[in-house]
């Protein structure tokens, strides 16, 4: 190929290359880079399924709460409810674009799922991130984790916020994480896959005295 071809080549590719930094959060695991485009201007609300939430979780503010608990709540039986694992998901899919954002304490998983996912029983099937039916990020007090059909991702971190931010392109198969820090975020971790379903933001609290609260 003549130099001057293969140059006009090179600068194709580099220009291609900055316009998808520019457009697209997709990156390797581990690495943390600020974002100053605005996923939030595709923020979206969020409500607790009380058919889906398992009987040691305790629902407040609106059902936009919850808090592991040793004491059963009294809600009703429902096919659709948990009944092991201390886990809910949201009355509402994720459409299109979509960004929200949680505050957690203690240990919890983050997840996306689809609806599909079974619900009776301790089995990896009914487990976010245990399985092909969702993903999730597992958050502690000193470290994050990703996790899809019971393969983790260890996820290097700087340090640890309590405010995540998960933004989702159904149609592109993207899925982000984000740490939260007032008007700064840095992305967690980035996943590139095909959605087949519509998505449903859930959480599992691994102990009781953990919560999240949808903001």
């Amino acid at each position: 190929m003549p130099a001057h071809v293969q140059g006009i080549r090179q600068a194709s590719i580099n220009v291609w290359i900055c316009a998808q930094l520019n457009h697209q959060t997709s990156v390797d695991h581990g690495r943390e880079i600020r974002i100053t485009a605005g996923v939030r201007k595709y923020s979206h609300q969020f409500t607790l399924d009380l058919n889906t939430v398992n009987k040691n979780l305790h629902l407040s503010e609106r059902n936009r709460a919850i808090t592991g608990t040793n004491t059963k709540q009294s809600y009703p039986d429902h096919p659709d409810r948990f009944d092991h694992h201390l886990q809910v998901l949201c009355r509402e899919s994720v459409c299109g674009r979509c960004y929200w954002e949680i505050e957690w304490s203690r240990s919890v998983f983050i997840s996306v799922s689809y609806k599909s996912i079974s619900r009776k029983g301790s089995g990896d099937e009914c487990v976010f991130g245990y399985n092909d039916q969702s993903w999730s990020l597992y958050c502690s007090s000193s470290s994050y984790s990703f996790r899809h059909n019971n393969i983790r991702t260890e996820l290097p971190v700087e340090s640890i916020s309590r405010r995540i931010g998960v933004y989702v392109d159904h149609s592109e198969g993207t899925l982000s994480f984000y740490s939260v820090s007032g008007d700064t975020m840095i992305l967690i971790h980035t996943v590139q896959t095909t959605f087949t379903q519509p998505l449903y933001p859930g959480f599992r609290l691994y102990y009781t005295g953990s919560s999240v609260e949808l903001c």
